[in-house]
């Protein structure tokens, strides 16, 4: 798949959509196996992304799935209002066009109809630094390495 100059479209989808399998071994490629637990999840009915204010995004090139994410409630938090940016990934040769970044901006425009606050574990450098890009702060929490609020944070509970 040679990297193509327009800006694919980040629409909401259901899985298993065309290309998946091709992503899915991308990702085994650089021993992620998150997505593996996407497909798996999706397909035992643990995590479809279907709660209020939950939504699974994906890019498509020439028909082929080339990047995906999801965003859900956070069921590592005890406030309701927090959600979960999860299981965010790009094709290795379609990396560099901003795909990524647009699924994650994607991703907190839907959360801001929902949730307050926006938690994740970010797995390599990459990953921290494109989070950051868009604002997420490093957080030291057990179950998280970055927090973005979404709105006012005076009502939080401590360590939330």
């Amino acid at each position: 798949m040679i990297p193509v100059p327009h800006q694919p479209a980040i629409v909401r989808i259901t899985l298993p959509q065309p290309g998946l399998d091709e992503l899915q071994a991308d990702a085994r490629s650089e021993s992620y196996f998150f997505v593996d637990r996407l497909v798996e999840e999706w397909e035992q009915r643990v995590n479809r992304f279907n709660g209020p204010g939950e939504v699974l995004l994906g890019s498509f090139d020439s028909g082929l799935l080339i990047a995906v994410g999801g965003l859900h409630r956070d069921p590592y938090a005890q406030h309701g209002g927090i959600a979960r940016i999860r299981r965010v990934y790009v094709r290795p040769a379609l990396r560099g066009y901003g795909i990524g970044t647009r699924i994650v901006i994607a991703l907190l425009q839907e959360a801001r109809k929902t949730f307050r606050l926006v938690r994740l574990r970010a797995i390599n450098p990459g990953a921290a630094r494109l989070y950051e890009r868009v604002g997420f702060q490093p957080a030291a929490l057990p179950d998280a390495t970055h927090i973005l609020p979404l709105h006012p944070m005076d009502s939080y509970p401590p360590g939330s």
